[in-house]
């Protein structure tokens, strides 16, 4: 810290050096000045802690010296102190502190007066250089927080646009083999080649499980997937897990067994996709690692200050050594190197299942030992409730109306076919573009019901396209648009978004799947 400076105004040079004698301290600087201009000059350039002027001055008096002080705003609020051998009265003491002066010392000084008055107003300004010193330093992390702020989210936003890319450039190829694969399986084929078939559609499913689970991974990361509460049946929703995973189980020559808890509600509230997701995660895992015996799903009501439940994932596999445990629930991480080179997978399932139990304001965690299994649970709050209102069931296919006018734009020549062939296994037909002008022409030329659109396409993309057939329709006052349905290979939400901005009704992340297809159809 700086030593404070002191302004001693006087035009006797004797009466400076006296004051500079009596005040004198390793800790002060003084500055001299003999008239009141050259004090007002000094003040530019320094900055003082304290002024102590004397008032018969000639030319400039010590009053109208500060008067200018005052009516400058880097001395507005020095403190001053006038001191007088002549003016002694009430009268100019009153008018020295309507001036603007803090104090009005008459001589002959005495010094234990104005050494404690002079220390008072230092103290004073060592406190204001910590407070600007502290000021500074907080408004130096401030911007070092706001610019580390901005990087971490540029280095989000550019990690979700490559996760956002790659998935587009692997998702399109995998629409190919996936939709192929399923054409292929429904031709007539022996026995074997419809266990190589059914390799190929195994292996590109897992494949596709493979990028979903780390764009869902990325998603949470980004703060992009929020918990959507909605009345459950708690039995319905839970026998869907275990319907699914069953034959997953059997192949493997394991028991998939359930124990509920006769007091476990029959409806509740909660996020019944994320709940089954984390589930669907812990069943496949206990599947996974275990190769005799069983898994099974337990469920308990909890009665904490709410209403809780406790899913626990029990099996008879391999377990997990102490030392290991910690690298669980953890990104792109397993036991070891052996089991991932055995088993497989991205080791996310347990990161994504710990971030959304999380997000459900739950807790997760596991026990196991060593070639006894082990046990995966989490528990999560809910809200008992009522039996949720059963929407109508969608329409079949078969009441699809067949001779809705359609039109599928794609570029790409695999992606092509596999839709085509989709359409034609629920009996509908469509032409074809192959970029988002000929899209626009040819709804322009033939009023179609429906278009399918691919988003990335040359010289004009699906969002751009979609955009200039809803300007068009507005322009034209068209009562019935078309329905335009997003075909595309980007799977983050903020894709979704966009489409829908751009007029489009419906969107579908490929590889779809026909009956995702047909469930939108079946609405028009």
């Amino acid at each position: 810290m700086e030593s404070a400076k002191i302004l001693i105004v006087d035009d006797r040079p004797e009466n400076l050096i006296a004051l500079e004698k009596l005040l004198e301290s390793p800790d002060v600087v003084f500055v001299r000045a003999l008239s009141g201009n050259e004090a007002l000059k000094l003040t530019l350039h320094n900055e003082f802690a304290l002024a102590i002027i004397d008032v018969q001055m000639p030319d400039m008096d010590g009053y109208e010296t500060v008067e200018l002080l005052r009516s400058s705003k880097k001395t507005r609020y020095l403190p001053v102190i006038f001191v007088s051998a002549i003016y002694q009265e009430d009268f100019h003491i009153i008018k020295g502190i309507e001036t603007g002066a803090v104090d009005f010392i008459s001589k002959p000084i005495i010094p234990e007066i104005l050494k404690g008055k002079v220390r008072v107003f230092l103290e004073l300004h060592r406190q204001k250089q910590l407070l600007d010193e502290l000021l500074a330093n907080k408004e130096k992390i401030n911007l070092e927080l706001k610019e580390a702020k901005e990087k971490a989210e540029l280095a989000t936003y550019t990690k979700s646009m490559f996760l956002a890319n790659m998935s587009h450039e692997i998702r399109t190829p995998l629409n190919g083999v996936i939709g192929l694969t399923s054409i292929l399986a429904n031709a007539d084929l022996n026995k074997e080649q419809k266990e190589l078939v059914k390799l190929i559609m195994v292996s590109g499913e897992n494949l596709l499980s493979i990028i979903n689970d780390i764009l869902d991974f990325s998603k949470i990361e980004a703060g992009q997937v929020k918990i959507e509460n909605k009345a459950i049946s708690l039995r319905c929703e839970l026998g869907s897990v275990i319907k699914l995973l069953r034959y997953n189980a059997a192949s493997k020559g394991i028991e998939l067994l359930h124990e509920f808890d006769p007091e476990m509600p029959a409806y509740v509230e909660t996020d019944p996709l994320r709940l089954k997701q984390t589930l669907t995660n812990l069943l496949n895992n206990a599947i996974k690692f275990t190769s005799a015996g069983y898994v099974k799903l337990i469920v308990k009501k909890q009665e904490k200050e709410a209403p809780y439940l406790r899913f626990e994932v029990q099996d008879t596999g391999i377990g997990i050594s102490e030392e290991n445990i910690d690298k669980l629930f953890k990104e792109f991480s397993q036991a070891n190197i052996s089991t991932t080179r055995k088993y497989g997978g991205t080791g996310l399932g347990l990161a994504i299942s710990k971030n959304l139990v999380h997000l459900m304001k739950g807790q997760i965690g596991v026990e196991s030992e060593i070639d006894k299994g082990s046990v995966f649970w989490f528990e999560i709050p809910v809200a008992i409730t009522q039996k949720p209102i059963v929407k109508e069931e969608k329409p079949s296919v078969k009441s699809i109306d067949s001779s809705l006018k359609i039109l599928l734009a794609e570029d790409n020549l695999i992606n092509q076919k596999v839709a085509m062939h989709a359409l034609k296994q629920i009996n509908l037909k469509c032409d074809l573009a192959v970029n988002g002008i000929e899209a626009v022409k040819l709804h322009a030329a033939n009023n179609y019901n429906l278009i399918l659109m691919d988003v990335q396409m040359p010289e004009l993309d699906g969002i751009e396209a979609s955009k200039i057939i809803r300007q068009k329709e507005k322009e034209n006052s068209v009562k019935k648009p078309v329905v335009i349905v997003a075909l595309t290979a980007n799977a983050f939400n903020e894709d979704k978004i966009k489409c829908l901005n751009a007029g489009m009704n419906f969107y579908l992340s490929k590889p779809f799947k026909i009956d995702q297809l047909a469930g939108i159809l079946s609405k028009l």
